[in-house]
């Protein structure tokens, strides 16, 4: 599991002295921790793959922040624990690839306009799970049914 190697990691982080390392995989687990309590049992990899995933838009959001901020040390402070999360996502998917499963859902749900949407997500949200933004999936999905209905 996710979970069991993301604790793993930690682990190895603090023997280490990884300060960077060990505080952002601290932060993740207290998020899995939360989430599996609120749940009532454990969470599986593609919940731990969201909250990776949350996390990876907090710190690009906070990076951009630094950014205009002129803060050169918090950003790359944030960078850093971006670099460590994005090691326990899986390969994140092209554009390309998405459009194609995007565009195979909409033949295969029949959708002809933006209001076709929920068909799409519904069967390309399981192919994609972890390989892409759900965001961006919907980004995309709005995208190609707009070009289509027009």
């Amino acid at each position: 599991m996710l979970k069991n190697d993301l604790e793993a990691s930690l682990k190895v982080a603090m023997k280490s002295g990884d300060t960077t390392r060990r505080d952002i995989l601290r932060v993740v687990l207290t998020t899995i921790k939360l989430a599996e309590v609120d749940k009532g049992t454990a969470i599986d990899d593609a919940a731990v793959i969201s909250i990776l995933q949350k996390e990876v838009k907090t710190h690009k959001e906070s990076i951009e922040d630094a950014k205009m901020a002129n803060r050169p040390d918090l950003e790359a402070h944030f960078s850093a624990e971006l670099m460590v999360l994005q090691e326990y996502l899986p390969e994140q998917m092209s554009d390309d690839a998405l459009r194609e499963i995007i565009k195979d859902a909409i033949v295969e749900s029949g959708a002809s306009s933006p209001t076709d949407m929920g068909k799409v997500m519904k069967l390309v949200l399981p192919k994609v799970e972890g390989k892409a933004p759900n965001s961006e999936v919907s980004r995309l999905v709005r995208e190609l049914l707009v070009e289509i209905s027009t």
